[in-house]
């Protein structure tokens, strides 16, 4: 009788052990995703980063794979969107934090007269962290299926797309600085690749605005 009872009293347990693990997540996966992360969509499985080219601000031709060993917060933003201007300054912040640690904060300007609108305006915000980089044309945007801005994808050491929110976050946030340091915990790949857009590892169709 009491070694029945002590089996329902196991299972009842292990019953309610998983029903508290995140939703879209592993048990020993990434956090739990709230507040300002509460959008954050898990790919499972993770998907290859797509090679598409874009422009540095002196107009280079790149692609992700020239970061790969870093990880990466891939952000598409234009001068017109104002939640693309609020967020910015919380991706300034969180590259000068997290930057050391392998964070490269990859924000892609989408305005059509590209650098010559984005630049002053970049230093107008006094954002000193983030380096421009310009998808004009939007071709990386509609390779990984963006549909409005502000838009957000992180991509693993290994090249990988893992996830994506879509809209305005504060991405300095407690849950935002958690979110991106279980990736950049992750067992590291070799030595980031040198990339012609001069970067540091820690430097200084019309898409509608999404709230």
């Amino acid at each position: 009788m009491f070694r029945i009872a002590g089996i329902i009293v196991i299972v009842l347990f292990q019953v309610a052990t998983m029903s508290l693990a995140p939703r879209g997540a592993a048990a020993d996966g990434p956090p739990p995703v709230s507040g300002w992360m509460e959008l954050f969509t898990f790919i499972d499985p993770p998907a290859p980063a797509p090679q598409t080219a874009f422009l540095t601000g002196d107009g280079r031709e790149i692609s992700l794979a020239d970061f790969q060993g870093h990880v990466l917060l891939v952000n598409f933003w234009a001068t017109w969107c104002a939640p693309c201007v609020r967020e910015l300054p919380t991706l300034d912040r969180l590259q000068a934090d997290l930057g050391a640690e392998g964070l490269l904060v990859v924000a892609l300007n989408q305005d059509r007269r590209g650098a010559s609108v984005a630049r002053p305006f970049l230093k107008k915000l006094g954002l000193t962290q983030l380096p421009l980089f310009l998808d004009s044309k939007m071709k990386l945007g509609r390779a990984l299926g963006v549909r409005a801005l502000p838009w957000s994808l992180i991509v693993d050491r290994a090249g990988n797309v893992v996830g994506m929110l879509p809209g305005y976050a504060e991405w300095d946030s407690p849950e935002g600085v958690a979110l991106i340091r279980h990736y950049l915990a992750e067992e590291k790949s070799p030595p980031p690749k040198k990339s012609g857009c001069g970067c540091r590892p820690n430097p200084p169709k019309q898409l509608k605005s999404a709230e």
